[in-house]
């Protein structure tokens, strides 16, 4: 009798295995295709771009957020077709993203195959090496910046790249072992004020203004179509968007489980009058990408950024990537080194003019440092953030501002960029660092 009772537990243990095998294999929950979907990409963005050791990527960077079900992610990387699966336990709910030249990788959580739309890639030149940075590649660094730039406490765990630009010369750099001046890394939200600077271009030659309206074909018959473009680039278009990375919300519903991100992010409904509250949304960078794209036809769209933006500046490493629509993730996804972000900054520091070129039209930049109306300080007129009161900055910072502790620290009055990139899960405060490189560069 015992013996007939065990084996009828067993075959009862079994059969609910196997149908919750079968349930997850038909119809994983979302939270699985989230995770399958980041894991996914990152993996594929930084073995193809970056040309990061997959299994490490695995390890360290996928699961830094620190969910028990990323642990269980496994990987395969197809390098002939240039892409990666992700799966649980390598199974259950899985994802690829696909490697395109040029336009980086993709999550395709519906199983597209992607057109072959592809812009090349920049080409590199040969850097001087006798010449000095950014018209080279010799930099000649400040003797007293180098200690603060081995300090932990002011650098941060997980710190990947430093550079440190005053004056238009870098003057210190760090890098963290495995990563060097030539390790393109991922910006995260950085790209927002990226798209900022794209769209920029485009208000100097006239194709775009801030006052714009009735922005998209989903806005045309209700209130959405009173959104500016100006609303869009200050966050206070008040179109509902949940920012929260730690469940299945918008962000990552958009990021990882549509294909068309951009129609996603426009059919979110209104919750404020636009111009009356200030929401941090990733929706908002994607839907900006849609929109200047929308300005041009789909070839010259995917070469424009470095056409007029990546070439001008030498950013020969910067990849923008896009969703499987073709449209830039303009809120997220670009990789570039830390020399290249650097030379974002230097752009910025100086009111968007590069030697002697207006790329971003004047007002552009002090956009970027003026307060919107509804974040009580806290959030520029123009994809940037600024500085809490009483960190020892200047009145003038502004700040690119990315996920796991990404920063470009923007400071005119000073002349001077600081770089922080690095995986650092825990929020990273960049403002003691620039407060010590302050004071030794402006010592006389």
């Amino acid at each position: 009798m015992l013996i007939r009772i065990a084996k009828i537990c067993f075959g009862a243990v079994l059969v609910s295995v196997a149908g919750i095998a079968g349930w997850l294999y038909v119809m994983p929950p979302e939270l699985l295709r989230v995770g399958s979907g980041y894991a996914a990409k990152i993996v594929c963005s930084n073995v193809f771009i970056a040309a990061q050791d997959a299994d490490v990527v695995l390890a360290v960077d996928v699961q830094a957020p620190g969910h028990p079900l990323l642990k269980l992610m496994h990987v395969s990387v197809d390098r002939t077709e240039r892409r990666v699966h992700a799966a649980l336990l390598g199974i259950f709910a899985g994802n690829d993203a696909v490697h395109r030249d040029g336009l980086g990788c993709t999550v395709t959580p519906n199983g597209e195959t992607l057109p072959r739309v592809e812009t090349a890639s920049a080409i590199r030149t040969p850097v001087d090496e006798t010449v000095l940075w950014p018209e080279g590649g010799k930099i000649e660094s400040h003797p007293a910046i180098a200690p603060f730039l081995s300090r932990d406490d002011l650098i941060g765990a997980g710190m990947r790249a430093v550079v440190v630009v005053k004056g238009g010369r870098i003057v210190g750099e760090t890098y963290s072992a495995g990563f060097s001046k030539d390790t393109p890394l991922l910006g995260w939200s950085m790209t927002k004020t990226v798209t900022a600077a794209i769209i920029g271009t485009m208000m100097r030659d006239g194709r775009l203004s801030a006052d714009d309206k009735r922005l998209l074909p989903q806005w045309q018959n209700d209130q959405r179509a009173d959104i500016s473009l100006g609303d869009l680039l200050a966050m206070e278009s008040g179109l509902a968007f949940n920012e929260n990375y730690g469940t299945v919300a918008d962000v990552t519903r958009m990021l990882y489980l549509e294909s068309d991100m951009a129609n996603f992010a426009a059919d979110q409904p209104l919750e404020a009058d636009p111009g009356t509250r200030f929401n941090y949304s990733s929706g908002t960078g994607v839907l900006l990408s849609r929109i200047w794209m929308s300005r041009l036809e789909e070839k010259a769209a995917l070469a424009y950024p470095r056409k007029a933006l990546f070439e001008p500046l030498g950013m020969a490493s910067a990849v923008l990537e896009v969703d499987a629509t073709g449209t830039f993730v303009g809120s997220s996804y670009m990789y570039a080194t830390a020399w290249d972000w650097a030379r974002l900054g230097l752009l910025l520091v100086r009111d968007g003019v590069w030697n002697g070129n207006r790329i971003l039209p004047e007002g552009f930049v002090e956009a970027m440092r003026q307060p919107n109306r509804t974040s009580n300080g806290r959030y520029s007129r123009m994809q940037t953030w600024l500085p809490v009161a009483g960190k020892g900055l200047p009145a003038d910072t502004f700040i690119l501002d990315g996920h796991d502790g990404q920063n470009v620290i923007v400071i005119p009055s000073l002349d001077l960029v600081v770089v922080r990139l690095g995986l650092t899960p825990e929020r990273y405060d960049p403002s003691m660092l620039v407060a010590e490189i302050i004071k030794v560069t402006a010592a006389p």
